[in-house]
């Protein structure tokens, strides 16, 4: 800006004139800057606002999730309560039903306790009135007398005090011992043509179980195969018996790859079921495997898919195809069992035996008591059993000789005709029945009976095998229809789970046949 006034008519009457504010460009300036320092602070605050809003909603949230915890707490408590309540009930009906058992127990005891000492007061007068008038030494000579008398119909090794045992009522001399060991272990048979799994506590009796299994496996006509890591060969003499690592492997190949041959051509087959078993008897493919030792192949087999494979196949395929599976494991989870992870369920279905064992409390080993539970194949009720009495371990087979026949002789045509008419075409022979008093199920339990030779029937041996047009029983529905035939006087109850066919009854059936 020129210090003074220059005349410029160019530029005006006045020319060019001094400004009167010279500040004005650095007011702008800085007007600039305030409004770019507002603009800043303005974004600022939004932001902050915006960072302030989410941590308002997650202290909302936070605030809802406390009021739902609390509130699902005193529910909680209020269930907890309720449920101490009920256990408290259960607990106080428990004690009341036990007392009551104990009160009658005790007057059960009391009463058996006064026919036994009336019973001894009535021996005592009898005895006294027969040696009425003998002298101390004739009585002495008397008692002598009747100590070492025995009875006359006293067969073998029976005496007058066996007598009145039960057990001991037999007509051979040695099956008075035989016989009540073979009913009490009858649930064994089970264990032959079924894949089962033993399993239990340590010392419970499983290893003695699976052995006895086998030898009856042998005398069925099986070849056996047995499968334990933790032997050799001299605990299983006359058997085929594999203790390697590799050459359990290989065995559970060659068992699945023999097993997926016999399926496949079973299907592509023309054979009815039976006729197809009856095939595989009649040319002694009969195989059964004894897995010793089950719960440790997973660490040691590392193909887990074989073995996956191999326990899917052998629970769920290998009975019709005569490759039944008995496994000996310390638990019963599918995990315990070749690390089954899918088919849900397929363990807790199967037949099963819990050996039971207790701890000795001198010792502190365990020990078998003896007794075991038993689970049958499809059922959920567990059983109580006798384990079999054996005094020492079972390892030496080669004197168990196989049966002579196989369970499936040859089938004719008259014999399907027979197993038609007695299995599909039980509604068109009901007329012809000669017990009429009994129901249409037992009728059909009768002839069932009948037809396979039965001279005795346990609970559990006759409910995987008896059924009508496809129905299976329960055991209480089969304890019902053993009483109609007892009521009957068709039969005669043993024990509870048995009963012994009337003699008249499979007499006639064998002149019919």
């Amino acid at each position: 800006m020129p210090p003074q006034v220059v005349r410029d008519p160019a530029m005006g009457v006045n020319g060019l004139v001094k400004a009167t504010n010279p500040y004005k460009p650095f007011f702008a300036f800085g007007g600039f800057l305030g409004f770019a320092l507002a603009g800043w602070m303005l974004r600022h605050c939004q932001d902050e606002e915006k960072q302030r809003a989410v941590f308002v909603d997650i202290a909302q949230k936070r605030d809802a999730a406390r009021a739902e915890m609390a509130a699902r707490s005193e529910l909680l408590d209020s269930y907890r309560n309720v449920a101490i309540k009920e256990v408290e009930l259960q607990a106080d009906l428990d004690l009341i039903a036990n007392d009551r058992t104990v009160d009658i127990q005790k007057a059960e005891i009391y009463a058996h306790t006064e026919i036994e000492v009336t019973q001894i007061e009535a021996s005592d007068a009898i005895f006294e009135a027969q040696t009425a008038g003998m002298s101390e030494e004739q009585k002495a000579e008397y008692i002598k007398h009747l100590r070492e008398t025995k009875t006359p119909y006293l067969q073998g090794s029976q005496t007058l005090q066996g007598t009145i045992d039960p057990n001991d009522k037999v007509t051979g001399g040695e099956q008075s011992a035989i016989a009540p060991q073979e009913n009490k272990t009858a649930w064994v048979q089970n264990l032959i043509k079924q894949t089962a799994l033993i399993w239990g506590n340590q010392g419970g009796g499983k290893s003695w179980l699976a052995r006895y299994v086998a030898k009856k496996k042998k005398q069925a006509g099986y070849r056996v195969i047995v499968l334990d890591p933790d032997s050799n060969r001299a605990e299983w003499k006359g058997v085929e018996s594999y203790h390697s690592w590799s050459d359990i492997e290989q065995q559970i190949r060659d068992y699945v790859k023999e097993l997926e041959e016999r399926l496949k051509t079973f299907n592509n087959s023309s054979f009815s079921e039976d006729q197809w078993r009856q095939k595989l008897w009649s040319e002694g493919k009969a195989l059964s495997l004894i897995c010793e030792e089950a719960t440790t192949y997973g660490d040691f087999i590392k193909d887990e898919e074989l073995l996956s494979k191999f326990g899917k196949l052998a629970l769920t395929k290998s009975r019709k195809q005569e490759m039944p599976l008995t496994v000996v494991a310390h638990n019963n989870t599918q995990a315990c069992l070749f690390g089954i992870k899918s088919l849900h369920n397929l363990v807790s279905k199967m037949l099963q035996v819990e050996c039971l064992a207790l701890v000795d409390p001198i010792t502190l080993q365990p020990k078998s008591t003896g007794k075991a539970k038993v689970k049958l194949d499809s059922s959920n009720e567990w059983l109580d059993v006798n384990l079999p009495t054996m005094t020492a371990k079972i390892s030496d087979f080669s004197d168990t000789m196989p049966a002579e026949s196989n369970p499936y002789p040859p089938i004719d045509k008259a014999t399907l005709e027979r197993i038609y008419e007695l299995e599909f075409n039980l509604g068109y022979k009901a007329e012809s029945s000669p017990t009429q008093s009994l129901t249409p199920l037992a009728q059909s339990l009768l002839q069932y009976l009948q037809r396979t030779g039965r001279t005795s029937a346990v609970i559990q041996e006759i409910q995987p095998n008896f059924k009508v047009k496809g129905q299976r029983f329960s055991s209480e529905e089969l304890k019902r229809l053993f009483n109609e035939l007892v009521e009957a006087s068709l039969a005669v109850w043993l024990d509870a789970n048995t009963i012994e066919i009337a003699q008249n009854q499979t007499d006639l059936e064998n002149g019919q046949n």
